[in-house]
């Protein structure tokens, strides 16, 4: 988000002299994106953050795509997919490309080390558990339904209080924000935006932690994860300052547009990515038009991908969709209502359907991993029966 925030002790200036009882020096880090041009916080340490006592690559990042077939629409059953792992090496990669990853992740193990994406901001989706995400910016308690968006080079790690916990996690390349239509030159949503800033939720409470021992910090970066080893906490932040930090925002807050007759999809759009978009389908009264169609045409994704995650609800289009499902409707061939389904929904007053959707701008690949929750029949699902 793009607003000033502070938390903790910070001098009066910047990089400045900031010392602590005994007439120590504070560690200043200056954390920003595009170098010193885009948005920053500036952060203050017990200890130098480049005192790494170790640094060795673990594993290449993604798993093997499959080989190059039919361009098809796709149907993935990701609660068929085997709970195991913790918050980060339990991720199951479905669709990637260039400019995103979309995976999902239901952990049986708490995380006993750290995270950092250095590659680009995350999204996670709970669909399932509550928790906090923690941060060496603050903790930020978590829900069903909501987004935790988690910029690029921000420390974390995933603390799970309820024994069922499921994620959709979809990794960036570059920054996630608001869409630029719902904001003014300043940068504060405006009116016609379906959230504002009473919806985002910041880290609330900063737990500064001094103590040695030995701490591993696992690093995305290069689509490589690699590990760091610290013989200090990673949380010993004493405060921050400025634009760059983590934020939570619920599902449940989005506030749907409508109309008379159909909406397009963008009007469900909730965040932007480098060459590709998150939008929110929520529950949301149908169209008012006296000879309104609620559902929605047959459309071709002309230069996009579209990917949907199912959460809950009868999605009011589809057929043989269950909680969890993810379709890839890819560009190049039209897809729409299954067959009755749009005469099904004339007359329809409401939807109580809950999906995540992400349109990207390049072609997606599935994984190899994928493969196995497929739904092969998805294809021809639109025939007449």
């Amino acid at each position: 988000m793009s607003f000033y925030y502070r938390l903790g002790k910070i001098p009066n200036k910047r990089h400045i002299q900031f010392r602590r009882e005994d007439g120590s020096l504070y560690y200043e880090q200056v954390m920003g994106t595009k170098g010193f041009s885009g948005i920053q916080s500036i952060l203050y340490h017990l200890h130098p953050p480049t005192q790494v006592e170790e640094a060795y690559k673990i594993r290449d990042w993604y798993r093997p795509m499959e080989e190059s077939g039919a361009n098809r629409h796709r149907h993935f059953a990701s609660f068929e997919s085997v709970a195991g792992g913790d918050p980060i090496e339990g991720r199951l990669h479905w669709l990637v490309n260039e400019d995103v990853a979309i995976a999902t992740v239901s952990p049986t193990e708490p995380m006993d080390y750290f995270f950092r994406n250095s590659d680009g901001d995350e999204v996670i989706f709970v669909h399932e558990g509550e928790g906090s995400l923690e941060t060496q910016l603050g903790d930020i308690p978590y829900q069903p339904g909501d987004y935790l968006v988690i910029p690029v080079g921000t420390t974390y790690r995933l603390q799970m209080k309820t024994k069922n916990q499921r994620f959709l996690v979809i990794e960036s390349s570059g920054e996630i924000t608001p869409p630029k239509r719902y904001r003014n030159e300043f940068g504060q949503l405006m009116e016609h935006s379906p959230y504002c800033e009473r919806d985002v939720r910041l880290p609330s409470q900063l737990q500064t932690h001094d103590e040695g021992g030995t701490f591993e910090v696992r690093v995305k970066a290069r689509d490589q994860l690699h590990a760091y080893i610290y013989h200090f906490h990673p949380f010993d932040v004493v405060g921050w300052d400025g634009f760059l930090y983590p934020w939570a925002f619920s599902i449940h807050d989005f506030e749907p547009i409508t109309g008379s007759i159909h909406q397009p999809p963008p009007v469900h759009q909730t965040f932007t990515g480098p060459n590709f978009v998150i939008c929110s389908f929520v529950p949301r009264m149908y169209d008012y038009h006296p000879l309104a169609i609620p559902a929605p045409y047959f459309h071709s994704n002309v230069n996009s991908d579209e990917v949907l995650y199912y959460v809950k609800g009868n999605f009011m289009s589809r057929k043989g969709i269950s909680e969890g499902s993810i379709t890839l409707h890819p560009s190049g061939i039209p897809h729409g209502p299954h067959p009755g389904k749009v005469e099904d929904s004339i007359g329809k007053k409401r939807t109580e359907e809950l999906a995540v959707m992400v349109d990207t701008f390049r072609p997606l690949r599935v994984t190899q991993a994928a493969l196995i929750y497929e739904d092969p029949e998805y294809m021809y699902s639109w025939r007449q029966k």
